[in-house]
């Protein structure tokens, strides 16, 4: 015999048998719906960790509070940091964050970004609507252009023992068609919507799927009738992470993979680059914006 009895805001459970995980269930459940009812979007997240999504979400206001502190000084004691060049506080500080121990969505942003530069690399203008977006990024990860194609990617970083179901490759495909709706301005969707598996097939518009590690057999299934590209097992490698990029006005500047507007940063113009050490970057004549050199009545946090 079971009886629950509701009350707010106990929950009280009487059971002759398995108590402890009817309980464990129902504070499961309650929980669920309590992040349910703060954060709508997170029931497409369903079946992933809500506590590390959270986490990230509580990280990113509180980084938003912060802006006006140079990020550096996260890595580096300020006595330390004031006794210190510019070239050495700054490497020695992306020396820690490169050797700092990372959380797990942080990690999935490293690869995102990681990703992106590979893209780039081919000569891609990338936007990293993941990074940008957050949880509101719509499942698409990098927006790819490269003349007439565009390439919609989905990064996943996730540990070897997990598997991508067809779930993740359902919604990469859904939200390619969604942006191909809204960015072709179609004038008669319904006739042109027949026409996206050709474009998909015929590589005008590509939806790609990297991932660290595997997918299950129905997802690939899925992701090959359905056209879409997979690379599976994809490691995250060591690659330069300064961004040296030119202002409109002309000025060299280098943003850290810490700075506030390391991911706006575009890096596509010539005399643009990543570099591995800041003394590569200083080197060719890029410095860091002013409001983190001293100079507080300068600001050049310019794309």
């Amino acid at each position: 015999m079971f009886l629950c009895l509701l009350s707010s805001p106990k929950v009280v459970l009487f059971s002759n048998y398995r108590i402890v995980p009817i309980c464990l269930s129902l504070r499961y459940e309650t929980r669920k719906l309590s992040y349910e009812s703060l954060f709508p979007w997170i029931t497409d997240y369903v079946g992933e960790d809500l506590d590390e999504l959270l986490e990230y979400v509580v990280e990113e206001k509180s980084k938003e509070k912060s802006e006006e502190v140079d990020p550096v000084l996260d890595f580096i004691p300020r006595a330390e940091y004031e006794n210190l060049s510019e070239e050495d506080r700054n490497q020695k500080a992306l020396n820690r964050y490169l050797a700092s121990r990372k959380k797990p969505w942080q990690i999935g942003r490293d690869y995102e970004r990681y990703i992106g530069y590979l893209y780039e690399s081919k000569g891609y203008r990338v936007e990293y609507m993941g990074i940008e977006k957050g949880l509101e990024d719509l499942g698409r990860d990098l927006i790819c252009t490269r003349g007439n194609e565009i390439e919609i990617v989905q990064c996943k970083y996730w540990a070897s023992y997990k598997t991508i179901h067809e779930k993740h490759i359902n919604q990469l495909y859904g939200t390619s068609v969604q942006y191909y709706i809204e960015h072709k301005k179609l004038i008669d969707k319904q006739r042109n919507l027949a026409l996206f598996p050709e474009l998909i097939r015929a590589g005008e518009i590509k939806a790609t799927f990297i991932t660290s590690t595997k997918l299950s057999p129905t997802a690939k299934a899925f992701a090959d009738a359905l056209g879409i590209k997979v690379i599976q097992e994809k490691p995250l490698d060591k690659y330069p992470m300064i961004k040296c990029n030119v202002a409109s006005d002309g000025e060299k500047i280098y943003h850290l993979p810490f700075d506030q507007q390391y991911d706006r940063t575009l890096i596509i113009n010539k005399g643009e680059f990543y570099a591995m050490t800041v003394k590569e970057a200083m080197d060719r004549g890029f410095r860091r914006a002013f409001r983190w050199s001293g100079n507080q009545n300068q600001d050049d946090n310019r794309i």
